[in-house]
């Protein structure tokens, strides 16, 4: 459990703020600063991709207990890919509706702090996708998804195989590859499946193709992808978590890694499927609802 928040002799006792760069965040921040002062907290914020809010003097991650996150779940995966470094965990807060990633709303900050003062928490694992490419270059992961993508015209010609086999082989605007917490996110949107909370195994959905039929694949996290992409005359690029991270695609190997960074939950807490049906990303068949409004 977190030194931080019980007082342990010599405890560093930091806080680590990762905020969104444009979204007004003055009710939680002010909520998380007077909690820690009453509870003699140092508060730091942490240089992530994208901060363009100075709320606090900056500061290095590893010297921090806890990081939290206050915006929504882009701010929270951006603070979870730094924790990850490190092994911090993260409290998401979120300013507007609660995400996948977000634990608490603006107006519970200062309870859930009050909670993990008091142990009252729960660990949330989240594994993550490993990218190797060949040459030198450096191994990716994500959290939620990697996406390989056509950049304009033309289509991107693509070859999966799953443990030496080859899957299929499309041509047209790329593919997702998802956690079962990515698989909320952008393969949904895709028309993927939604792997349920809890699931251990990671999921490949084709985006949008010229003719053929090449379903999504749910795979073993003991099983390994590997992608063969050749971009059209508009090139192709590869996106990390959202975040595009090469203009060449090429060659790479994919394979699930548990427990790479750590959430903070707690009992009680909204679950996932009930929290995208509240956000309708799923939503019921009109004729359930209208025999509903009958009833």
């Amino acid at each position: 459990m977190l030194e931080v928040l019980d007082g342990a002799p010599g405890a560093s006792r930091r806080i680590g703020l990762v905020v969104h760069p444009v979204r007004d965040i003055a009710g939680p921040l002010l909520a998380v600063r007077e909690w820690a002062t009453t509870h003699g907290v140092d508060l730091v914020q942490l240089r992530v991709a994208g901060a363009h809010q100075q709320v606090a003097e900056p500061g290095e991650i590893s010297d921090c207990d806890l990081i939290v996150s206050i915006g929504g779940d882009g701010t929270t995966l951006a603070a979870v890919r730094a924790a990850s470094k490190v092994d911090r965990p993260v409290l998401g807060v979120a300013c507007g509706s609660l995400g996948a990633l977000t634990a608490v709303s603006a107006e519970g900050v200062s309870d859930a702090l009050g909670r993990l003062h008091r142990r009252d928490w729960v660990p949330r694992p989240l594994p993550a996708l490993i990218v190797a490419r060949p040459g030198d270059a450096a191994d990716l992961f994500a959290i939620n998804d990697i996406a390989v993508v056509r950049a304009g015209g033309g289509q991107l010609r693509l070859a999966a195989s799953v443990d030496g086999v080859l899957f299929g082989r499309v041509a047209g605007d790329g593919c997702i590859v998802s956690t079962p917490m990515g698989s909320s996110a952008y393969t949904i949107a895709a028309g993927g499946p939604l792997l349920a909370p809890g699931a251990v195994a990671f999921v490949l959905t084709p985006l949008p193709a010229h003719g053929g039929s090449c379903p999504p694949l749910v795979m073993g996290v003991e099983s390994t992808l590997q992608l063969e992409a050749v971009g059209g005359h508009g090139g192709a690029r590869l996106e990390v978590d959202g975040q595009v991270v090469d203009t060449e695609v090429g060659s790479m190997t994919i394979r699930f890694r548990p427990g790479v960074a750590t959430l903070v939950s707690f009992d009680g807490q909204e679950p996932l499927l009930a929290g995208l049906r509240r956000r309708a990303i799923i939503t019921d068949s009109p004729r359930i609802v209208a025999d509903d409004a009958n009833s």
